[in-house]
């Protein structure tokens, strides 16, 4: 089986693959496209990163700034 991602561009084509998915010819699955809102990144993200202590990042940076000379 090898799977295939397909741009609808006109309705008709999704008419046409679903007679073909009721000659068990393919089988569909609907994905739904939903634009992330900047308001859910965070809800997104949570728990990503651990919090560090100040001093710890700041060594980092220091760290990756030295890095360059």
């Amino acid at each position: 089986m090898t799977t295939i991602t397909v741009d609808i561009l006109d309705d008709k084509a999704i008419n046409l693959l679903k007679d073909l998915e009721s000659l068990k010819v393919i089988r569909l699955h609907q994905i739904t496209e939903t634009k992330t809102e900047p308001s859910n990144l965070a809800a997104k993200y949570s728990g990503a990163m651990t919090k560090q202590p100040l001093e710890e990042i700041d060594k980092q940076l220091n760290d990756l700034r030295n890095e360059w000379d």
